[in-house]
């Protein structure tokens, strides 16, 4: 099965360099694993997250450790270029590469060369060598806020080599019991059951929320709509609540920011009335006025959510819906497309009335109905929503007084 492995790795490789010929994404993946530096280190602690959304599930951990060892050098490390590109810079690291591949060599010169006291990985990514050389030179190694369903590769009969994988951490803060007792399945029983500390991270953001004075002004009274991390589909069956709604603001935070997108976008929305956030400095005591505000650029949208009302969540219409707690966290009753199951939080929203799934777009005209004119129905399901965060808390202090690091 090593092989097998050893050969898939190569394989995505070579793979990813020939989509970089064509792919800006791509491109960057390879581009930034090839020219990168590691910078030689004496007892680091080493965080690895997948991209953006998991340096942020794994960040609260990453401030506690930062604040109790700061004689201990932190590297942080991404698969993604989404993440690398917005986070190389974050003040809570003191150095920031893309994973090199996982071969035994480079997990060898890497580790070799950071000499971490303790590994820490949020939720996925898996790495054979880097978790074999890890556990080979007695690094304590952890992952946090990991959840773990039937259908993954560790509980099939061909997941041997994945199960190996498993068995060299030293320790799996899980989110939830299932998690826990589908482990003790296949012998792993390393398991702390700790929460999600994403939720440790919403709260906070929410509670201390960067002021927007530019969205204040485009809010302006009103109620708004916040559609985050949207997709084509989902921004298709949204527009037409703008003419059904026209006193309510709506404001457009896509997941892809690309030139094309966002012009594919404006056109689906009212001509005259949308803005770019980009250009809205520009309108000053106009900005009142647009009923549309379309955000291009990253990073603003977990400080978004603080204007908003109601909350429509992206991408359920595609592999996954993207971040439901950090607009929960506001008291925003959610909705998102039918692709949600995998989402722990997401079930629970559903199951609880503050979180709506949606097959089509008479559905969401449905659900924004409901929201909009009762009131009632919307505070119940704010209240709901906040409350759900709020009883959530609490992943990252457990997982501190788990973790144990060597001087």
């Amino acid at each position: 099965m090593l092989i097998l492995y050893n050969i898939g790795i190569r394989f995505y490789y070579f793979f990813a360099i020939i989509v970089s010929l064509f792919n800006t994404k791509a491109k960057a993946w390879v581009n930034g694993r090839r020219s990168q530096k590691i910078i030689p280190l004496k007892n680091s602690i080493w965080f690895h997250f997948a991209s953006l959304g998991e340096f942020e599930q794994g960040r609260p951990v990453m401030e506690a450790i930062k604040t109790l060892y700061p004689e201990h050098p932190i590297v942080v490390t991404f698969f993604s270029p989404s993440g690398y590109e917005i986070r190389k810079n974050t003040p809570l690291a003191d150095a920031v590469y893309y994973l090199p591949l996982d071969t035994a060599s480079n997990a060898q010169e890497f580790v070799a060369a950071i000499q971490p006291v303790a590994a820490i990985f949020t939720k996925y990514e898996y790495w054979y060598h880097y978790f074999n050389e890890l556990h080979s030179m007695q690094v304590p190694l952890y992952v946090i806020s990991a959840i773990f369903r039937q259908k993954q590769v560790f509980f099939k009969s061909y997941g041997s080599l994945h199960r190996q994988i498993l068995s060299k951490i030293t320790c799996l803060f899980v989110q939830d019991e299932a998690s826990k007792e589908l482990l003790s399945t296949i012998g792993i029983s390393n398991v702390l059951v700790s929460g999600d500390t994403r939720f440790d991270r919403v709260w906070t953001n929410a509670n201390t929320p960067k002021a927007l004075p530019l969205i204040q002004q485009f809010k302006s009274g009103h109620s708004v709509f916040v559609a985050g991390s949207t997709w084509p589909p989902d921004e298709a069956i949204i527009a037409p609540l703008l003419n059904t709604h026209p006193d309510w603001k709506f404001i457009f935070a896509p997941h892809e920011i690309t030139s094309e997108k966002i012009d594919n976008l404006i056109k689906l929305l009212p001509k005259g009335k949308t803005a770019r956030f980009s250009q809205i400095a520009e309108l000053k005591n106009e900005l009142s006025t647009y009923q549309a505000l379309i955000i291009d650029n990253i990073g603003m949208l977990s400080s978004l959510y603080q204007y908003g009302e109601i909350a429509y969540i992206g991408g359920g219409f595609g592999v996954g819906i993207h971040n439901t707690l950090e607009a929960a966290a506001f008291g925003l009753p959610v909705i998102f497309g039918p692709n949600y199951t995998r989402f722990k939080e997401a079930r629970d929203l559903v199951k609880l009335k503050a979180g709506f799934s949606i097959n089509n777009q008479q559905q969401l005209t449905d659900i924004a109905n409901e929201l909009i004119g009762d009131n009632a129905h919307w505070a119940h399901a704010s209240r709901t929503a906040k409350n759900y965060v709020a009883n959530g808390k609490g992943a990252t202090e457990m997982i501190m007084k788990n973790i144990q690091i060597r001087s």
